[in-house]
């Protein structure tokens, strides 16, 4: 585990001289997005445009695929988001929380002996702890023996549940954890649930072991709280399909989370679909929630 200002080195956390201006005024929304990106660096002119159309005070990153040192921060930092909390490596993985708003605190945590810079975790001056999550994808063959990556997903599921039962009694907490937790749970996450079983993504297993994580700390699904349950919904097309929004077949892989600290706090959500359709795009696309802390 890494925690603190005595790991600095993994982090970029920047302050601006008007900081106490955003304290001085009671907050009482905050609009929380989170994205898959794909590569930050390729895709930082998008982020960009995300930014300046929707106005998100917080948006949790992941799969920002760079080291900390070559993040684009000052493209960010131009726009306001001057908070910013960064733990990524080269070429693979990597996660990022940019904010407008201060942290008091953060830290990121390793899973499964693995510093594979999968987790950040920013503690608000409001009290809000955000921790953004990027779940291992898990390969192509759902099976333990044939593909080490699929066991290091369904481990790390169980580290994810194993930790937040650990926390449990600070369920009351407002605590949010987003990410691309890579695994669509509900018949209606999935373009077809019957032939999705066994795709890496939606099998029983995953399932199972997601279940229990969000059983562990009594999180709420902020999406499946205002999209019906027999409603189909996605955040993720892939790239091979030659025409993603005609075969439409998707999966909700992307997720906010809060906990029951935050039942009845959350005023609005969306997923912005359109943006799957932008030039050069990550093939998920955001999620947003607006929080009343």
């Amino acid at each position: 585990m890494l925690t603190g200002l005595e790991k600095a080195g993994k982090f970029k956390v920047l302050a601006v001289a008007g900081w106490a201006m955003a304290l001085g005024k009671e907050m009482t929304a905050l609009r929380l997005a989170t994205w898959n990106i794909n590569s930050v660096r390729l895709r930082a002119p998008l982020v960009r445009r995300l930014l300046e159309q929707e106005g998100p005070d917080v948006l949790c990153l992941q799969e920002t695929k760079c080291p900390n040192e070559l993040f684009p921060a000052e493209t960010f930092r131009e726009l306001g988001y001057v908070h910013q909390a960064i733990n990524g490596q080269k070429g693979y993985h990597g996660v990022a929380i940019l904010s407008r708003l201060p942290f008091r605190k953060f830290r990121a945590d390793a899973f499964c002996g693995k510093d594979d810079t999968r987790h950040v975790c920013a503690e608000f001056e409001n009290g809000l702890e955000l921790h953004n999550f990027y779940v291992p994808a898990g390969g192509d063959i759902p099976d333990i023996k044939a593909n080490p990556k699929f066991a290091h997903k369904l481990d790390f599921l169980r580290e994810l549940a194993e930790a937040f039962e650990k926390q449990r009694r600070r369920r009351n907490n407002p605590v949010v954890m987003v990410g691309d937790l890579n695994v669509a749970p509900f018949e209606h996450d999935v373009w077809s649930h019957k032939q999705l079983l066994d795709v890496v993504s939606h099998t029983p297993v995953e399932i199972e072991l997601l279940g229990a994580a969000k059983a562990a700390f009594d999180w709420i699904d902020v999406t499946r709280e205002f999209v019906p349950m027999n409603e189909k919904i996605y955040s993720w097309w892939s790239y091979r399909a030659q025409d993603w929004e005609a075969s439409n077949r998707g999966r909700r892989l992307d997720h906010i989370w809060v906990s029951p600290g935050l039942k009845g706090a959350v005023s609005n959500h969306a997923i912005l679909k359109e943006t799957r359709g932008w030039t050069q795009t990550s093939d998920h696309v955001p999620v947003l929630a607006t929080l009343e802390v």
